[in-house]
């Protein structure tokens, strides 16, 4: 009797001691913030906390004749993208004004990242009348070079989009980034809030006045990195969406209602919005009660009811260690966007106790929350290799990430310039973890056995970007605040 007792006791004890504790949220939520400091282009602060990056692209804009020093680095290359960036500043403002008070210290270091692409984005969107710039850096020449940002040698080519060059999508991208930080910084820094309306106001016009796509302006500049390849309704969408938020004025509500026949997806991603712009415009339906706003109510659900494992409307793999899986190229960008959506529109169910049904199967705030914890621990380590996906969280993450800055010895270690072809032998080649940990990056993530080679030539997996991070800091606020 005694050895059985012994043994349901010892079965018991490993059992339980199998069951990880939760993640700790708060700690992602930091990480993932501090990420951000990583990719900082231009002048960098006395404060900079990762030490091993240093100011770069200090002449960003001189070929054009203009200052657009500053902003990020879209992922482990030397470019300024501004349509993903713009989709990072849009999603890192949406998360500060969706869970800033669950943020409790690091809602400072949400502005502080937010900042830093607006202070950007507002130089590109105002120094030359009749021009938004929409990128610096050839990606064509950038991709042939092994070498950090602090010893950049290749043409920093200056590309911009005006009347006769249109790029509705990039601009109206640039509006709702510009539109969603003036709301997070309102009370903080009314007279930065308001420029940042203005501008985007103006950013907006140009977008619906000069219509077509970024994509057919700028060709290889942009494409095959950066395509537009949803075309530039669902940015007109959700710029005016934006807009309406920020203004409330009557005439952004018309142009939602008139730009509202539109696409219904199974993704969300810096080229699609509209998924995002159905749950953020289903708020006022759910929150509000205003019928004006069940359309969007009804779409966010049908996207709900896409993405639900046991929804008969499905159209979402999953692994079988539970992650989402939608594409090989840097799967990890959707699961975190969509993530943000779950919980985002489960908050906003909460509130008013909601729910609803795809076919015969009932959806309530925590069928959604559950989807969404789900992800956001698989990303932090509950999975079968039990790696964190998140670099420097928990015992065992990404060592040699697809990151030039990151894979290159710092310029305190290694003061001489590191050329063009300098970085391939023996650093890029190299087997040897990353001398640089990126603290808080979010990689490309697992293929869709669950597997993860590690591999720093291996980009689709191993590569963070900045709009992975951009969404995620959302879902983390949300969890971090529920303890």
């Amino acid at each position: 009797m005694g050895n059985s007792l012994v043994s349901l006791f010892l079965f018991t004890f490993l059992l339980v001691g199998s069951v990880q504790c939760n993640p700790d949220y708060k700690d992602a939520l930091a990480k993932s913030l501090l990420f951000f400091q990583g990719q900082r282009s231009g002048r960098v602060p006395a404060g900079q906390q990762l030490k091993w990056r240093s100011t770069s692209g200090l002449f960003d804009g001189r070929l054009a004749n203009v200052d657009l020093s500053g902003g990020y680095y879209d992922a482990g290359d030397n470019v300024k993208f501004n349509f993903p960036m713009a989709y990072t500043t849009t999603m890192l403002s949406w998360g500060t004004i969706e869970y800033g008070k669950r943020m409790g210290p690091q809602i400072k270091e949400a502005r502080a990242a937010i900042r830093w692409a607006t202070d950007y984005l507002l130089k590109c969107a105002t120094s030359t009348p009749g021009r938004l710039y929409v990128g610096v850096g050839d990606p064509n020449v950038d991709h042939k070079c092994w070498e950090r940002p602090e010893d950049m040698d290749t043409v920093r080519t200056v590309y911009w989009v005006s009347p006769n060059k249109p790029g509705s999508d990039v601009a109206a991208e640039t509006a709702a980034a510009l539109a969603a930080a003036s709301i997070v910084f309102r009370r903080v820094d009314p007279t930065y809030s308001k420029k940042l309306l203005r501008t985007a106001q103006q950013v907006y016009h140009f977008a619906l006045q000069y219509q077509g796509s970024y994509s057919d302006s700028l060709g290889s500049a942009v494409c095959p990195f950066y395509c537009s390849y949803s075309g530039f309704k669902d940015e007109l969408l959700w710029g005016a969406a934006w807009l309406f938020r920020a203004t409330n004025a009557v005439y952004y509500y018309n142009l939602v209602k008139s730009l509202g026949a539109d696409d219904q997806p199974d993704v969300f991603s810096w080229d699609n919005k509209y998924a995002g712009a159905h749950v953020f415009l289903s708020r006022r339906a759910l929150l509000n009660g205003d019928k004006n706003f069940d359309q969007y109510k009804q779409e966010a659900e049908n996207f709900m009811c896409k993405i639900l494992p046991n929804s008969p409307s499905s159209s979402t793999q999953y692994t079988q260690g539970g992650l989402m899986y939608k594409l090989p190229e840097s799967n990890l960008q959707y699961v975190t966007s969509i993530t943000f959506l779950l919980t985002t529109y489960s908050k906003y169910m909460s509130a008013t106790k909601h729910t609803f049904n795809c076919g015969s199967v009932l959806v309530t705030p925590n069928t959604l929350r559950s989807i969404a914890k789900r992800q956001v621990d698989y990303i932090l380590g509950e999975n079968p290799l039990r790696m964190s996906y998140m670099v420097g969280y928990g015992p065992y993450f990404p060592k040699r990430i697809h990151h030039r800055g990151s894979s290159l010895p710092s310029i305190a270690a290694h003061p001489q310039i590191i050329g063009c072809d300098g970085g391939f032998e023996p650093f890029f080649h190299s087997m040897n973890p990353n001398p640089n940990i990126l603290i808080g990056a979010v990689v490309g993530g697992p293929n869709q056995n669950d597997g993860f080679p590690d591999d720093r030539s291996d980009y689709s997996h191993s590569e963070p970007a900045t709009y992975i991070n951009g969404a995620f800091v959302g879902p983390l606020a949300y969890f971090a605040g529920i303890h």
